[in-house]
Formats: structure tokens, sequence, C-alpha cells
């Protein structure tokens, strides 16, 4: 499988923007875990889990410790609780800017 890294400045600074911009930290309601979080609509959330957090949320580390590899995959309900409960009051800010 071929694999591509980007190296041009435009491309990196896209990369940056795409994953990286807007975002606000939410931290979970139930652990010590906290994601960067982006609504560019009501119905599109961006998570960004960085690898401390994965390893605080309880619920990830029994799937990685899992032998079902795929479900590492799947969300943390409690965090998407607290998404929603921090998009709900407003501290998440919602809309795309410049296409990010």
């Amino acid at each position: 499988m071929a694999s591509f890294i980007p190296t041009s400045d435009d491309t990196l600074e896209d990369r940056r923007l795409y994953t990286e911009a807007r975002q606000t930290t939410v931290a979970c309601l139930d652990c010590p875990a906290e994601v960067g979080v982006k609504k560019n609509s009501e119905h599109h959330t961006a998570i960004q889990w960085s690898s401390s957090a994965q390893g605080s949320c309880p619920v990830l580390s029994r799937r990685a410790a899992s032998a079902d590899a795929r479900s590492v995959h799947a969300g943390c309900p409690r965090m998407e609780a607290s998404i929603e409960t921090a998009a709900r009051e407003g501290r998440i800010p919602l809309g795309a800017e410049d296409g990010y």
C-alpha cells in the first residue's frame, strides 16, 4: 500500500488547519481524558484523541486490551456525552470558517 507524507509548506498548513484549527478542548465528565473537538455543523463533530487521552480513558483502554483490534476504532460513549453537553452549553463554536 502506497503512503503519502506531505512535505510542501502549503500541504502541511492545510493539514494543520484541517486537524487542529478551531479545536476546543473538552474534558470528559467521567475520567481525566481531554480531546480536541471541532463542530463544522450540528451534525458534524471532529474529535482528535491524543495518546495521553487514549491512555486516560478507561473505555478505550479496555478495548485496546481486548482481542478485538477493530473495536479500538469505536468512540467512547462517555466522551461523546461530554462533547454533547459542551455543545449544548455553547462551549464549542459551531460552523466552519474558511472551509475549516
